[in-house]
């Protein structure tokens, strides 16, 4: 089969259009006809060796298609059904054909919800529910702050926020360029990232940025408010956090990684991907999805780095 492999850590240019073997469903597994990949952050840092995975290596940790083969032990789903699915666990999404846990699958049937729109769920749709849900444990009226709110998981947090019940939803971005784009996904306001020390306090902050970012939102955090880092996009050296600091203010900083979260949890991964293709399809999360081809993945991924992207790219791999 055609798949998008990694044969060396590298820029964009090291991605390459290869033939490799075609997977076969394990027990608990489906494989998966794939129509569309995601394209995201996290298979920058695979490309770039930043997170150590074995070479060569194909990435892609979302997918939308239809089921192939189901492996031992699998129901619920059947060979032929459209569905949406996290592959994050193992990677492999930029190929003809991917396999994952069963439990990362959603169905799509009865839902009036595009492939493409599907592919562009399964990571940050979910990644938005559960950092909200389940790690922020946000309160209904608390207010959200949200770094990098016109990218494809900051498209859906502002949203994701308003679904959960927030009261004020405030977005940052880089560039005057993009609040206009940032505000159409349930952001009250939009600033420019250097200037959110005025934006007031905050219950839930969402930093995905690093740096400075990350000094500056600790600060802006309400006592009882939570922080959640879920990303370092800025490149920056770590920021420590004084525990003495947390404990005196009365504030939490936690973690969100939705590969580990995947792996140790898939049936609530699963079950909070079903909760955004069922949210996708009845318009309470709405994702801003650009086609390119598969071959294209390199133009994807200098894009994504360059922060010229709005919303969600995603890669046409079989005509649909």
């Amino acid at each position: 089969m055609k798949a998008i492999t990694i044969p060396e850590f590298g820029s964009a240019d090291v991605l390459r259009l290869d033939e490799v073997e075609i997977p076969e469903p394990g027990p608990g597994q489906v494989s998966i006809d794939v129509a569309y990949a995601g394209a995201n952050f996290a298979e920058i840092l695979y490309r770039q060796g930043v997170v150590d995975v074995p070479l060569p290596f194909v990435p892609g940790i979302e997918v939308s298609g239809r089921v192939r083969a189901l492996g031992p032990g699998v129901e619920g789903l059947r060979v032929g059904q459209p569905v949406a699915a996290l592959t994050i666990v193992d990677s492999g999404g930029y190929a003809e054909v991917v396999t994952t846990s069963a439990d990362l699958v959603a169905p799509l049937d009865g839902y009036d919800l595009g492939l493409g729109i599907a592919a562009a769920l399964p990571s940050n749709s979910t990644t938005a529910l559960l950092v909200l849900d389940r790690v922020a444990r946000i309160e209904p009226g608390e207010s959200v702050l949200v770094h990098a709110a016109a990218g494809g998981v900051g498209s859906q947090l502002g949203q994701a926020a308003r679904l959960l019940g927030a009261g004020r939803v405030v977005g940052t971005v880089g560039s005057a360029a993009k609040i206009e784009k940032a505000e159409a996904f349930g952001y009250d306001e939009v600033v420019l990232r250097d200037q959110v020390a005025e934006a007031g306090r905050f219950d839930v902050v969402v930093d995905m940025v690093g740096g400075t970012t990350r000094r500056t939102s600790l600060d802006l955090l309400a006592p009882m408010g939570r922080m959640v880092v879920m990303g370092n996009a800025s490149g920056a050296e770590d920021v420590g956090i004084s525990a003495n600091e947390v404990w005196f203010t009365n504030k939490t900083v936690s973690g969100f990684n939705l590969a580990a979260f995947s792996a140790a949890f898939p049936a609530e991964a699963g079950r909070a991907l079903h909760r955004a293709v069922a949210a996708a399809a009845s318009g309470e999360l709405r994702v801003q999805v650009e086609s390119l081809r598969l071959e294209q993945a390199a133009e994807a991924h200098r894009r994504i780095e360059s922060g010229r992207t709005t919303g969600k790219l995603v890669l046409e791999v079989e005509r649909v």
